[in-house]
């Protein structure tokens, strides 16, 4: 592994840590749930990202012609789910990042469980190492969150000072590994054009956004979090299930990076357009308004 490979390794680590420490630290377990006990919310979310974006990937990687390597890698991030820049996007937004954590989790939690089921049925003869993903997910995300949450609880001003240091080492990390990632997979990026990957994998992104936000429920805020949400994958969970199985083919590890460089440099400038000149209004609530209804 490069120096550069390595520092690209550690400021990701960096950013889900601290973002994730710096959620835990600014909100309320109470404020996280509040908006997952809307079932018919929380159905529409688990359909955008386990059903149709998983759909969308196999069609596009039938539809398109593709190297095996990419159809592959494309199926890898279409069932992957709950990203960990999903909150750094919901603030970016300016929607609602208590939503965006609650969302977050549940999509990494199912992914754990759906990947062993489904990723074998779509790329035959896969093993998905259910345990590895868990504990990486887990240790990464899942933890410095509850960390966060048990200091917010028990020592409100020491969240109060530590929330704001997070917050700024998460946003030099997400800073620094842009760069990083466009040092190191410019040159992959240039080499899939032509061959169609690149086409398939904005298509891809734009789609789930797409699907997201129309399945998002009638209130802005909501369907702006889904749409980035579905939008983001989750690729440190694809790169797992690449590393253990792929192993003897590395254009699926050359594809899943090109492709995150792609999908970071698509879905962060999709956040700041929904943010752009956003107002609090009745169709995008505040922090108290969080609990909406998205009944038909």
């Amino acid at each position: 592994m490069s120096a550069l490979q390595t520092l690209q390794n550690l400021f990701t680590l960096a950013f889900v840590v601290t973002s994730m420490l710096g959620m835990g630290l600014s909100l309320t377990l109470s404020q996280i749930l509040q908006p997952l006990r809307n079932t018919w919310l929380v159905i529409l979310a688990l359909a955008a990202n386990f059903v149709v974006v998983p759909a969308v990937a196999f069609a596009l990687s039938r539809i398109i012609p593709l190297d095996q390597s990419v159809q592959i890698g494309l199926l890898r991030m279409g069932t992957a789910a709950g990203a960990p820049f999903l909150p750094k996007l919901a603030l970016i937004a300016k929607a609602d990042p208590a939503f965006a954590v609650g969302l977050m989790t549940m999509l990494m939690l199912v992914t754990i469980v759906y990947l062993p089921i489904v990723l074998p049925i779509l790329v035959p003869g896969v093993k998905v190492a259910a345990g590895q993903i868990a504990l990486s997910l887990i240790v990464t995300m899942l933890v410095p969150l509850l960390i966060g949450l048990f200091v917010k609880a028990r020592y409100g001003g020491a969240a109060e000072t530590l929330q704001p240091v997070m917050t700024q080492i998460s946003t030099i990390s997400l800073a620094l590994l842009l760069v990083l990632m466009l040092a190191l997979n410019f040159q992959n990026v240039v080499a899939l054009f032509g061959t169609g990957a690149i086409v398939a994998t904005l298509l891809f992104i734009a789609i789930s956004i797409l699907v997201g936000y129309l399945l998002g429920g009638p209130s802005t805020v909501t369907k702006r979090v889904l749409a980035l949400g579905t939008g983001q994958r989750n690729l440190s969970a694809a790169f797992i299930i690449a590393t253990a199985n792929f192993a003897d083919q590395p254009n699926v590890l050359v594809y899943l990076a090109a492709a995150g460089l792609v999908g970071m440099f698509a879905v962060f400038p999709t956040a700041g357009e929904f943010g752009r000149g956003t107002e609090v209004t009745p169709d995008t609530p505040g922090p108290e308004e969080r609990t909406v209804s998205t009944q038909p």
